[in-house]
């Protein structure tokens, strides 16, 4: 059996990393994904933050496993005959352009619907449709402009941006699952379409839980679960929460043994509902479980200061591994900081595939993640990223050209 996307053509004029975020999943699912570069240059990440002097950074190589590279010169007229050529073989153009770059290049989506009515076009852009629409963003700009930066961090500092990169991995991911829609429907219709996600859009679907209690706010003026109640004041806005876990089930980051020099020597902890007996029990406060101040969820909420403090006093006597072992025993939530050193170092996660090592002919061996969505019958094997133009000659061979055809082409710097 083949790999689940197999077969499918993606043309990729992606960069830097919410395009190619998108495109490396597909490649992953087995489509046979195209990079298109610049002769020369190549993707901007390919020399971002290198640790390897002259040698593809890490940025560029974890982001652009298992594609193809082909340099071509897309102003000069016979590299646009090649992209034609391209278009009308592939089944999905993807890009993140500035707005309007494509159209400039002689290439709308209406002339692209002409040259292949089947063909689906995916951006990534930074707004959709508004007052903002033309504006470029990056990272932490969407993370801002997404509502993610007005509620992360403490209530008595500024705004903070996560490490976590929502804006565009998590737009690319967007951008994959629309792809992935749009080409299941033109298994009925026949007809391509256009495919857009935008930053902003992608970031507030992901603050969703966010949105949901500013409309509580609006009706209580008060969320009992943030860290503000019961002594703090509530603005009109929802606002920062720390540590607090968003949800039903209040949360907090607690001191482990060794916090005094390990800056990862937490635990997430959980009091579930269900389970609060046991937490009583283990931190060796079962008076709690009959106390009408703590005995329902209702009543523990004006007290979450208190009873994560009681809690950090147990935690403090273990390490985070040794805290979870035992909260685990008895089905509490809770999780460890793990720090990207110890991720990199979890045997588990390489068994699984989600870490892998990938062999690369300039910089020797690297870590880099892998395929976090897994199928039964499409398993991922990644593969190294493309050294810039790599495959060019393959590709236009491909496409039906000769080799006397692209020997001119490269005399005429078109790849």
């Amino acid at each position: 059996m083949g790999k689940a996307l197999d077969g499918i053509k993606i043309l990729d004029f992606t960069h830097v990393q919410s395009g190619p975020t998108c495109t490396q999943l597909l490649a992953w699912f087995g489509a046979d994904v195209i990079k298109v570069e610049r002769a020369g240059e190549g993707d901007a990440t390919r020399g971002q933050l290198r640790d390897i002097p002259d040698v593809d950074s890490l940025y560029f190589t974890m982001l652009n496993h298992n594609k193809r590279s082909i340099t071509l010169d897309t102003k000069n007229p016979k590299g646009k005959e090649v992209l034609i050529e391209l278009i009308k073989q592939c089944d999905v153009l993807v890009e993140n352009f500035a707005p309007g770059a494509l159209d400039r290049m002689g290439f709308s989506w209406e002339r692209i619907q002409q040259i292949n009515p089947r063909m689906i076009m995916a951006s990534v852009k930074g707004f959709g449709p508004g007052p903002y629409e033309e504006c470029k963003v990056y990272e932490n700009v969407a993370q801002c402009t997404g509502g993610a930066a007005s509620t992360t961090g403490f209530d008595d500092g500024p705004p903070l941006v996560t490490g976590a990169q929502i804006g565009d991995s998590g737009t690319g991911l967007h951008l994959c699952l629309g792809i992935v829609t749009a080409l299941f429907q033109r298994e009925r219709s026949g007809r391509g379409q256009r495919v857009m996600a935008a930053m902003q859009d992608a970031v507030l679907n992901l603050c969703r839980v966010k949105l949901r209690d500013q409309q509580r706010l609006d009706r209580k003026h008060v969320l009992e679960e943030y860290p503000q109640y019961p002594e703090g004041e509530f603005g009109e806005a929802v606002p920062r929460a720390g540590n607090a876990s968003g949800g039903g089930q209040p949360g907090w980051i607690l001191k482990c043994k060794g916090w005094q020099h390990d800056p990862n020597a937490y635990i997430y902890f959980i009091t579930q509902a269900p389970v609060w007996e046991s937490i009583c029990k283990v931190i060796g406060e079962e008076t709690w479980i009959t106390d009408p101040s703590y005995s329902t969820p209702k009543a523990r909420l004006p007290h979450l200061k208190t009873i994560f403090s009681r809690i950090e006093e147990w935690t403090k006597t273990k390490t985070k591994f040794e805290a979870m072992e035992i909260l685990n025993k008895y089905d509490i939530p809770c999780g460890p900081i793990l720090s990207m050193k110890e991720l990199a170092q979890d045997e588990s996660l390489r068994a699984t595939g989600t870490i892998v090592e990938v062999d690369h002919p300039k910089r020797g061996k690297y870590l880099s993640v892998g395929n976090p969505i897994k199928l039964s019958d499409s398993p991922t094997e990644v593969t190294r990223s493309p050294l810039l133009g790599e495959h060019t000659e393959e590709i236009l061979t491909m496409l039906g050209y000769t080799q006397d055809q692209i020997a001119e082409l490269k005399a005429a710097k078109v790849c």
